[in-house]
């Protein structure tokens, strides 16, 4: 659901009723990871997918009943190939749907929906797995601990989703909670989803030149809030750099001691220039950043290695350079370059092989274990 945090806002300031249809749980090959998310209004309005378009028109129906009857259900969808008029995935995978009513004047969505759509880190509890009358309550938990509304049962059970949601919230992931009933952690009674939301990702591009250019929209193009960073003010320009997030004029390796990375961040450094590469990458190899890549061609790499290793970097931080940067695509252009370097990012991210899909035998859709939870970028 908060996946459409910002037009579900809007949907709540203009006095929509609505319908959410969340995916709380995935098996197999299936197309969306959790917490994607369908929303149907009164007017028949329809924004955001659950599953790429496999099941989009029954849960379409069940968020137009949802609307008509006030009830949450849960669905589940899975194979479907036998009959062509079947409603099910083709994909060979299973999702468990949430449906949920939320009346425009619901405090508790409302103050969810416009603090992600603003950007700000929020978390929203709802009982996926439970008792009737439980089912779809919510909680809203900010990062502060602070929370709106509650799930409805033992006094202890709002108390412990607070603290399960503050945990996935500290670390960017939307995942699934097994309680009892009375908010002990035993399993068994009922089954919390926790949907996060966070800040994007971070991207910085080391380097002002052409091929950054290509790279900055690859990475607002995933999601990533980018910063374009090179101590040649002439070139660090935002005519050269519209899409960029931010435009910084400083040497690289002080601007990265300085600025705030995690473990999302991806660091690609475009320079190939000795002067600036060993400084900053010797910064970098030690961060727990994501990604951190270098271009340059294998002599380069080879030669930069060297200095590296003289500036007294470890070989085992030595392993964690993805270089030369991005797959191998024949690519030619910046735009190719780019798409390259975004390829890998991806595959880096998602624990993807990088190989043709073709005649590998590798998964299309990793199931939840191999993926992890999402981040919401």
């Amino acid at each position: 659901m908060l996946d459409i945090a910002e037009e579900l806002n809007r949907w709540v300031a203009e006095g929509r009723d609505f319908a959410v249809a969340t995916v709380v749980a995935v098996g197999g090959s299936a197309p969306r990871d959790p917490g994607a998310a369908l929303a149907v209004d009164r007017d028949g309005t329809v924004i955001g997918s659950v599953s790429g378009g496999c099941v989009e028109g029954a849960v379409y129906d069940l968020c137009v009943q949802a609307l008509q009857d006030g009830e949450t259900v849960r669905e589940r969808f899975g194979y479907s190939g036998e009959d062509a008029f079947a409603v099910g995935l083709t994909c060979g995978g299973v999702i468990d749907v949430l449906v949920t009513p939320i009346a425009s004047g619901d405090r508790v969505f409302a103050a969810a929906l416009s603090a992600a759509a603003q950007g700000e880190p929020a978390a929203v509890a709802r009982v996926a797995r439970g008792p009737a009358g439980l089912l779809g309550s919510a909680l809203f938990v900010r990062p502060d601990g602070t929370t709106e509304g509650g799930l409805g049962g033992h006094p202890e059970l709002d108390r412990t989703a607070a603290a399960e949601a503050r945990a996935l919230l500290d670390s960017g992931r939307t995942g699934t909670v097994e309680l009892s009933e009375d908010g002990s952690h035993c399993p068994g009674g009922l089954t919390l989803f926790v949907e996060s939301s966070v800040p994007p990702p971070r991207m910085i591009v080391f380097g002002a030149i052409d091929f950054a250019a290509a790279l900055v929209r690859a990475g607002k193009f995933l999601g990533y809030h980018v910063t374009v960073c090179d101590a040649r003010p002439v070139f660090a320009t935002r005519a050269r750099f519209p899409e960029a997030d931010d435009i910084v004029v400083d040497w690289p390796h002080r601007y990265l001691r300085g600025t705030a990375t995690d473990a999302r961040t991806v660091l690609c450094v475009l320079t190939h220039d000795a002067k600036f590469d060993v400084p900053l990458l010797k910064e970098a190899l030690r961060l727990p950043v994501a990604f951190v890549g270098a271009m340059g061609s294998r002599r380069t790499h080879a030669d930069r290695n060297r200095r590296l290793r003289e500036a007294g970097v470890s070989e085992r931080e030595l392993a964690r350079l993805r270089s030369p940067i991005g797959l191998d695509l024949g690519a030619r252009t910046p735009e190719e370059t780019a798409l390259s370097i975004a390829a890998e990012i991806v595959a880096t991210r998602r624990g993807g092989t990088g190989v043709p899909l073709t005649g590998s035998g590798t998964p299309i859709h990793r199931d939840g274990s191999e993926r992890g939870a999402r981040e919401a970028a």
